[in-house]
């Protein structure tokens, strides 16, 4: 069973439809019971960073995506579930984040004729291909909506990077854990093939 992360900021419908478009299902759960039952978990999210980590808190959720991870289930961050993961963000302030891996969460600097936020579909580049980027096209395009980018400490978890005036990293993988910048669930093909490898892993 693949477990959904509710805390009431993300696309979770979409998320869970996404999943059982390429015949897997997934449940949208804040129990905490359920995530440590389920064989793999999504923390999907959109909105502002220091809402969604108030939010995790306040359900008590911030353990057992911890305790998922340590477990050495397949793990997926999306758009803002990406940027959780990472130690501190400064999206209108300085907040602290899961800390899962070392690293920053900055605001894009681009040029004027570049719009911020990043929105609509852009290109993946892969330094290594993760196993949940097998069989896509060598530069796949796949859909943005963000105005902040994670920063790591460690350029070896980058998965992919994607350009939008300077290269930013786009995905990360560090074992079991997985995580897009941009949304699988909204970039048809690509993004659905990538749902599937993800719900595939052993």
């Amino acid at each position: 069973m693949i477990a959904i992360i509710d805390y009431q900021m993300g696309n979770l419908r979409s998320v869970q439809k996404g999943f059982q478009k390429v015949g897997h299902d997934a449940v949208v759960t804040d129990d905490a019971s359920v995530l440590a039952a389920a064989s793999k978990v999504v923390l999907p999210g959109v909105g502002a960073f220091r809402d969604a980590m108030q939010a995790l808190e306040s359900r008590e959720l911030v353990g057992p995506i911890r305790e998922a991870i340590d477990s050495g289930k397949p793990f997926l961050g999306i758009c803002l579930g990406l940027q959780l993961l990472f130690e501190v963000s400064f999206e209108g302030g300085e907040y602290r984040g899961l800390g899962i891996f070392p690293g920053k969460v900055v605001r894009f600097e681009v040029a004027p004729e570049r719009k911020v936020p990043h929105m609509g579909w852009n290109q993946l580049l892969f330094p290594h291909e993760a196993p949940i980027f097998q069989g896509l096209p060598a530069t796949p395009f796949c859909y943005f909506v963000h105005s902040y980018y994670v920063v790591p400490e460690d350029p070896g978890i980058i998965a992919a990077e994607t350009e939008y005036g300077p290269r930013f990293c786009s995905a990360v993988w560090r074992d079991n854990v997985y995580a897009t910048q941009f949304h699988p669930e909204k970039s048809q093909a690509n993004g659905l093939r990538i749902l599937k490898n993800f719900a595939e892993l052993a």
